[in-house]
């Protein structure tokens, strides 16, 4: 069986470590909180929401109310839901914020 060089998995486990503390500090200062809140705002205002909810009402149309589970829907919306998140809406704005972040924290 194959298994990673030792190096990669130090990297591995430093960038785990790495994440874990931006993470940690995103809590401690509510930081992480206005984060989802901006993400929140950004997806309702490109019509993410709207899309969602309509696809969802398509599936229940279509299967029929009585047949639809939750877990039927969560299964159909999931991929479809990361795959109209709008990357080039929401990635800039986010990455800013982080950058901004990480840049006011660690000096």
């Amino acid at each position: 069986m194959w298994s990673q060089p030792r190096a990669f998995r130090v990297n591995m486990s430093k960038e785990s470590q790495m994440r874990a503390a931006i993470n940690q500090k995103l809590i401690e200062m509510g930081e992480r909180e206005r984060l989802k809140e901006l993400l929140r705002a950004k997806l309702i205002e490109c019509g993410w929401k709207d899309q969602l909810k309509a696809h969802c009402k398509d599936v229940i149309r279509e299967k029929g109310f009585e047949h639809v589970t939750v877990e039927d829907l969560v299964a159909e919306i999931t991929p479809k839901g990361r795959g109209r998140a709008n990357i080039l809406v929401l990635k800039p704005d986010c990455f800013h914020c982080l950058t901004a972040f990480l840049v006011l924290t660690t000096v």
